[in-house]
């Protein structure tokens, strides 16, 4: 077995290739109004500890230079994961569309990220069907040409360019429908730091036409705010980071998420989507110093703390005192300053 950096492609053939693509926070929107011109602009960050994994070969011998119609694809799950499925065929089908290549395969999800649960399973199923696809069949597409032919990336750029390079990213929004954000800064996540992720498995975020009717129904965004979310992230929170001064860093990214989330309440019942995550945010957020906030349209919040002792404790702490519902887990990862992972098992082509 042979690992590529994700820019790399193998010149012989594949038997199989398998994608591991990382989780992402959505730290928040800087504009969504468009006051300049320019909708979204979102801060994020790419996590270890929990990805998506795909594997895809093809399914019967072939030559490589064949393009005959398939018989059937084949496909596998676990069974927390089948609703993913016809999700994955689809992109498939769009991506036989696109080449014109149509030999059967064998495709099997073995582990995917928590859906509908701001963490990003949506582009990351994508970009590792496209990129198993792509290396399988010798295509040179990059995840940017992927996720414009799978329709990811429309308000966000931070999935996108996390797959390719993981860290801290900020994008400055979607300039045109078929365009992605174009990234302004990539950062190196403190390695000490560290992410205490509450996931409620109980809730969804909104997605789909439920999350474009919430979108639309929201009241006009205000410059002012914008302009403050715009002021927080260039001149604190990625300073903070680049400097590796957890303390402003932490006051920054709370901040950023409380205005956000005030003015995302209406569509989500309150700044959280899960009154038990919030429950315990609010709680470590009292005690510890901490960024906090919730990703996307949750139900999963963080809290990001100074190092794995602090996060330990503050976790030991929450279910001594009663505040963890049975609902919830709470997961402690590092951020991740690396891409997705993809191996390349040679063919005989």
């Amino acid at each position: 077995m042979t690992q590529y950096a994700t820019t790399q492609y193998p010149t012989k053939a594949a038997s199989a290739v398998t994608v591991n693509a990382p989780g992402r926070l959505h730290l928040g929107f800087l504009d969504p109004g468009a006051s300049l011109g320019r909708r979204f602009g979102s801060l994020g960050l790419v996590i270890d500890g929990i990805s998506t994994t795909l594997e895809m070969r093809l399914a019967r011998s072939h030559n490589p230079g064949d393009n005959n119609e398939s018989d059937s694809d084949h496909y596998a799950a676990p069974p927390y994961a089948s609703e993913e499925l016809p999700r994955l065929r689809a992109h498939i089908e769009a991506l036989k569309r696109l080449s014109g290549r149509r030999e059967s395969l064998d495709v099997r999800l073995r582990h995917v990220l928590p859906v509908h649960a701001g963490l990003g399973s949506g582009t990351q199923l994508a970009l590792c069907a496209g990129h198993a696809f792509a290396r399988l069949h010798r295509l040179e597409l990059d995840a940017t040409q992927l996720a414009l032919a799978l329709a990811r990336g429309a308000r966000s750029g931070v999935g996108v360019a996390g797959f390719e390079q993981g860290g801290l990213i900020l994008d400055g929004g979607p300039r045109s429908a078929t365009e992605l954000p174009p990234v302004l800064s990539r950062l190196a996540f403190p390695d000490e730091w560290r992410v205490l992720l509450v996931l409620d498995d109980a809730r969804s975020g909104l997605s789909g036409p439920a999350e474009r009717q919430a979108m639309a129904a929201l009241p006009p965004f205000p410059q002012e705010l914008a302009a403050h979310a715009c002021h927080l992230a260039l001149m604190q929170i990625l300073p903070a980071a680049a400097e590796h001064d957890f303390a402003p860093f932490a006051r920054g990214v709370s901040e950023l998420q409380e205005r956000i989330g005030r003015y995302f309440a209406p569509s989500q019942g309150g700044i959280y989507t899960s009154a038990a995550v919030a429950r315990v945010l609010d709680w470590i957020g009292a005690r510890h110093r901490a960024g906090i906030g919730q990703s996307s349209w949750g139900p999963t919040g963080f809290a990001i703390l100074a190092s794995h002792d602090e996060a330990a404790h503050a976790v030991a702490a929450a279910r001594e005192a009663g505040v963890v519902g049975p609902t919830l887990r709470l997961e402690i990862v590092k951020g991740r300053n690396a891409g997705a992972t993809v191996i390349h098992a040679p063919g005989n082509a």
